[in-house]
């Protein structure tokens, strides 16, 4: 009878990627189309798909007119930071996205949010994703498949961040009587 391994197998790593796409790719037709499909591109590329967001429409930003459909996907991979990004680049360019193309219409942007193992940082990449925090159409479909996964940096849930970011301002009076020209007080 020989003696079972001593070694036991890491877990894979967990991340949160977000999905992204405003422009009609050839093949595959609409945004929300694009998004299914770069979800099944990710499995045959060491990425293993275990939970995904509903997906939802939102407002550009930047120059872009067109609204985009949004996603979050939960993928375990034995992948590093770093070797996940390379992965995430080669789909977007096989589907079409260029360098250089910040804030433009795009078929397909991915994005890493956040990483079991924590914070990352290097120079091409930064984990959390450093404006997912003030993104509606990041945290919504997150909260829906992951809503206690924390923050590393802001030690807050998902769904704590959602709340922080929808919840209702005061309104400055006298920035708002500024900008319309007016003073306080009067």
């Amino acid at each position: 009878m020989r003696d079972a391994p001593s070694h036991v197998p890491e877990p894979l790593a967990l991340y949160a990627i977000g999905l992204g796409s405003n422009r009609r790719h050839a093949r595959h037709g609409d945004p929300r189309r694009v998004l299914l499909a770069a979800l099944a591109a990710m499995e045959g590329v060491g990425i293993e798909p275990v939970d995904a967001s509903p997906i939802i429409a939102s407002a550009p930003l930047g120059p872009s007119r067109r609204r985009y459909a949004n996603a979050v996907a939960l993928v375990a991979s034995p992948l590093n930071p770093p070797e996940m990004l390379d992965r995430l680049k080669a789909i977007e360019a096989a589907f079409g996205r260029r360098k250089g193309q910040r804030w433009s219409a795009r078929t397909l942007d991915l994005d890493i949010l956040l990483w079991s193992g924590g914070a990352w940082s290097d120079a091409a990449l930064t984990i959390p994703h450093p404006e997912m925090a003030r993104r509606l159409f990041v945290l919504r479909p997150l909260t829906t498949i992951a809503p206690h996964w924390r923050h590393p940096l802001a030690q807050h849930s998902i769904r704590q961040l959602l709340r922080r970011l929808e919840r209702p301002r005061p309104i400055d009076r006298k920035t708002q009587a500024h900008a319309a020209g007016g003073r306080s007080g009067d």
